[in-house]
């Protein structure tokens, strides 16, 4: 009896960890949305007063970012498979992202336009900022299922990608030419793809592991 009494508290006190851990990443997810919708408009709008592609391939990110923390914070609520799931969009929508950046890079080799490192520099710096405190608020919750990861994932990407978006400006402002800024582009592409493959994956594992453990009690 003693024995089962046990089972039952410490079952209550894991169920009570899981619920405050949920209350926790809810509540960082939330101050990322609102950092990254921030950001994006003001590194969009400042993306095309300085003509750089870096910087709007940045601005997409925090747009892109901004996206999966909703996903994520609506997925909170949901099931295991629900929770996959939104993992499995959010890893196509960085996909797609670092596609379009590739796309926007192309454009920015044929027409030739230099962009303004005196923009770039300063709003690499506050977009780097903003990253790091939202890295800082999500490093703790990176372990667990693929919507987790995800999340990290995001907010690492982007602390990465604005160091390289200052080092274009250096670049450009050193060279006078676009290539800086083109090839961070280009690396920010990669890291968006990377990511998306690595939680693509991830997440259709799981989907794949749930779809295999349903089976037997379907078919009670």
């Amino acid at each position: 009896m003693s024995g089962c009494h046990s089972c039952e508290h410490d079952h209550g006190h894991g169920h009570d960890a899981a619920v405050t851990t949920d209350a926790s990443f809810r509540r960082v997810l939330w101050i990322a949305l609102v950092v990254n919708a921030a950001m994006f408009v003001i590194e969009a709008a400042s993306s095309f007063a300085a003509g750089s592609t870096a910087l709007l391939a940045d601005s997409l990110d925090f747009f892109s970012d901004s996206t999966n923390y909703a996903i994520s914070l609506c997925a909170l609520a949901l099931g295991v498979r629900a929770r996959s799931r939104a993992a499995l969009l959010k890893g196509l929508s960085m996909g797609a992202i670092g596609l379009w950046v590739v796309g926007a890079a192309v454009h920015k080799i044929a027409t030739g336009t230099v962009p303004d490192p005196l923009i770039m520099g300063p709003v690499g710096l506050l977009a780097l900022l903003a990253n790091v405190f939202v890295a800082v608020l999500v490093y703790s919750h990176r372990k667990g299922d693929a919507n987790r990861e995800s999340v990290w994932l995001c907010s690492r990407n982007d602390a990465i990608g604005n160091v390289v978006v200052m080092l274009a400006a250096s670049g450009v402002f050193a060279t006078g030419t676009y290539w800086p800024d083109v090839l961070v582009a280009v690396v920010m592409a990669g890291l968006s793809l990377a990511a998306a493959w690595r939680v693509v994956r991830r997440a259709l594992a799981e989907l794949g592991r749930q779809s295999t453990v349903a089976l037997p009690g379907a078919a009670e």
